[in-house]
């Protein structure tokens, strides 16, 4: 069975290719903060706090998003797919793209981080963007050149609002493809009408509603 590379892909409209990395993680971490504080003692109190209870009642002040940490090895001290690399940066220069501004959106992409076939809320794919990227540079040749690198590449959250809210309406519910599933077959199971496939097909925006990628999750909208 062949090796499955994490991969991070820059989404539409940027037009960067799809970075493989040449050594899949050892770890990745995952942090996704949350906000609670303190409220606010009221002007009748005299500004104090109420010293009856142990600890005060937190407030909730929102999620944050979610922030990727991967630290990646680049090594080019052997050919690289058989094709012998004189200059490490020849590969981490994909990394770096990732960072700068492009021309057409006025800003760095939105990547998609994938690792292989990944099961409903798990932390791939994550979409995020590239807010820290540190390289360092551990091995040289003679003439200058480094031909190792460790790079770790720290990325946020980006959400688009209206798939959010499709993950989050309880209106809304999903669906896993399997093999052999089509959009019509999958809206009559669960409209019990065929005809309903573009009201799934529009909510997931699918070109091909013949053929949806096995393993993908389908937003299934409600009908009233």
């Amino acid at each position: 069975m062949a090796l499955e590379k994490l991969r991070i892909k820059p989404l539409s409209p940027s037009a960067l290719p799809e970075v493989s990395v040449l050594f899949n993680p050892n770890a990745y971490v995952i942090v996704k903060p949350v906000t609670w504080s303190v409220p606010q003692a009221s002007s009748g109190s005299g500004g104090q706090t109420d010293r009856s209870v142990n600890a005060p009642t937190l407030v909730f002040g929102g999620g944050g998003s979610r922030q990727l940490t991967l630290e990646l090895l680049f090594d080019v001290t052997e050919p690289v797919d058989d094709v012998p690399i004189a200059d490490v940066r020849t590969l981490t220069n994909d990394i770096v793209a990732l960072t700068r501004i492009e021309s057409k959106q006025g800003r760095p992409p939105v990547c998609e981080v994938s690792w292989g076939t990944a099961p409903v809320n798990s932390d791939f794919p994550f979409t995020g963007v590239v807010t820290n990227l540190t390289q360092r540079f551990t091995l040289f040749r003679s003439t200058g050149e480094p031909v190792r690198a460790t790079l770790t590449v720290a990325m946020s959250e980006f959400l688009d609002p209206e798939q959010d809210q499709r993950q989050t309406d309880p209106e809304l519910t999903t669906r896993v493809v399997r093999r052999g599933d089509t959009v019509p077959g999958i809206a009559f199971s669960v409209y019990g009408n065929a005809a309903l496939w573009r009201v799934i097909a529009e909510a997931n925006d699918l070109d091909d509603p013949r053929r949806p990628a096995i393993g993908r999750t389908l937003t299934i909208p409600k009908q009233g």
